[in-house]
């Protein structure tokens, strides 16, 4: 389902997302904060707003950014296509940008006009940006139950306590604790009033979103197994681990697409048993003229590899339809889609040869194509 449609959220409760996107990135190093270092040429910020806003049951995206990178943020809203987001003035601190966000839904003053208050609100940030819909799904749950939820995962080091001298004072023991995480969600009325309570020491000081809740409303937050892709992007090696992992879910699957032609059909089989002790196989046999529900399925569900096998005589024309089934799923404003599109040639002629016509054709649309963040590559096989 593309971003701004709306479908049944958990439990039926109506839910919009907070993201902080204001830190200056100190540990990273560098002029550019951290939320809008490029990974893989896009913003890491935009990899998590696409995270949510993916998810059809999440009404509004707010974005919360320090003043001085508002024009920033709204180009890459626009670059990106990205929906339902609304940009928000961060504060000084991440507590005091959070409740910036959550003033949206109540105070006039932070926005043109009030988007409607959520039963629930989840808050994430924005330099984790590979939450998927189930965790996600699970942490609303629990909020709408207890008022309070938050993923967590196991400690990977022993915490440890220095005293005065910088010698150690004391450990803790380790499977008694866990590591607070993202996401985290809250019944909006008592987070709202948790903020609202804060004192000046509290939104300056204080990280963790649950101890609000549990300090200022007496709610014990859910805590929910989290997944380990939830780590937060940190240090500048991070940037590369997040990239090997974008790079690494681009390559796990790829979808066969044949015509309904006998040889063609045949071709289509013969590929997908060679590719699947490698990679995840889709295969469908359809006629690209035609609006086929399994491959809009498939395109949606982000797959980036296409392998379109089809007869010379209308080879263009079909990686065409296939350009423009990708373009209106704006896939290709997240990563770089890959099509090839194998030319079988079944005539009785030997020669390998292609009309420089139709070669520059390839070529020209080739181009045309890359600069939609669509890479095209064309195989003319003469087959027997």
């Amino acid at each position: 389902m593309e971003p701004g449609a709306r479908g049944a959220a958990p439990g039926g409760v109506s839910v919009s997302a907070v993201l902080p996107a204001g830190g200056s990135g100190e540990r990273l190093g560098g002029a550019t904060p951290k939320q809008f270092c490029a990974v893989q040429g896009r913003p890491l910020v935009s990899y998590a707003v696409r995270a949510m806003e993916r998810i059809s049951w999440i009404s509004d995206v707010i974005v919360v950014v320090s003043p001085e990178h508002i024009e920033t943020m709204k180009t890459i809203i626009e670059k990106y296509g990205h929906k339902k987001v609304t940009v928000v003035e961060g504060g000084i601190t991440r507590h005091r940008s959070i409740f910036n966000g959550l003033k949206v839904f109540a105070e006039n003053e932070f926005s043109s006009h009030l988007l409607q208050k959520p039963e629930v609100v989840i808050i994430h940030d924005a330099v984790r940006p590979f939450v998927e819909e189930d965790i996600v799904s699970k942490v609303v749950m629990a909020a709408k139950e207890h008022g309070a939820a938050g993923a967590i995962r196991p400690l990977v080091s022993t915490v440890i306590a220095s005293a005065a001298d910088g010698c150690l004072d004391h450990s803790l023991e380790r499977a008694r604790y866990r590591a607070s995480e993202m996401p985290q969600a809250f019944l909006f009325d008592i987070i709202y009033e948790a903020y609202q309570q804060c004192t000046d020491y509290d939104l300056d000081y204080g990280t963790e979103c649950l101890h609000l809740a549990l300090k200022y409303c007496k709610t014990n937050a859910k805590l929910v197994e989290g997944t380990a892709d939830l780590w937060k992007v940190t240090y500048k090696r991070d940037l590369y681990a997040a990239e090997s992992i974008i790079k690494e879910n681009l390559s796990q699957e790829v979808c066969v697409i044949t015509s309904v032609k006998e040889t063609l059909a045949q071709v289509g089989f013969l590929l997908p048993e060679s590719l699947k002790s490698q990679i995840k196989v889709e295969a469908i046999s359809v006629s690209l003229s035609k609006n086929d529900s399994h491959l809009q399925n498939i395109i949606s569900g982000q797959c980036y590899n296409f392998i379109c096998v089809n007869d010379r005589r209308c080879a263009i024309q079909e990686v065409q339809e296939l350009v423009g089934m990708l373009e209106k799923s704006n896939i290709p404003l997240l990563y770089p889609v890959v099509l090839i599109s194998v030319h079988l040639d079944v005539s009785e002629n030997n020669s390998f040869s292609i009309g420089m016509e139709d070669l520059t054709t390839i070529k020209k649309f080739a181009r045309e194509t890359k600069k939609k963040n669509i890479l095209v590559y064309s195989l003319l096989i003469q087959y027997k």
